[in-house]
């Protein structure tokens, strides 16, 4: 069992910075990827950034690109996500995840092959 606890939300103005960070408990062994999903109300969640926790290559979606940076600190089982330039439309609930197994086709950003989720963090970007 593996529990994912998320933090360093809150609201900020547009063009600031924030850094999440998601800290893992539990039998952490053997993890695949970890990666950072948004969900914005009336919308579909989105997969944001994911790391290969074996590895560290890194993958990340379009609309953050150049901004966001995701990383992870394996000896404290902690994982970032700094968020630089941020817009209006970055606000959303932010969620963590834990991947197990081998990731399938649909990619390490799809969300669907994750095993553990945290309960999200919220971040609020004002114009």
């Amino acid at each position: 069992q593996v529990q994912l606890v998320e933090s360093g939300g809150g609201s900020v103005q547009a063009g600031g910075s924030l850094r999440l960070s998601c800290a893992a408990f539990g039998y952490t062994y053997s993890m695949y990827y970890m990666g950072w999903f948004r969900q914005a109300p009336g919308k579909e969640r989105e997969g944001v950034a994911a790391i290969y926790t074996g590895g560290g290559s890194t993958h990340y979606a379009d609309s953050v690109k150049g901004r966001f940076t995701i990383s992870q600190d394996s000896a404290k089982n902690t994982l970032y996500l700094q968020m630089n330039s941020l817009k209006p439309e970055d606000t959303a609930m932010y969620y963590c995840a834990a991947d197990f197994g081998p990731i399938g086709l649909a990619g390490p950003l799809s969300g669907y092959e994750y095993n553990y989720w945290g309960q999200g963090t919220q971040v609020t970007v004002s114009a």
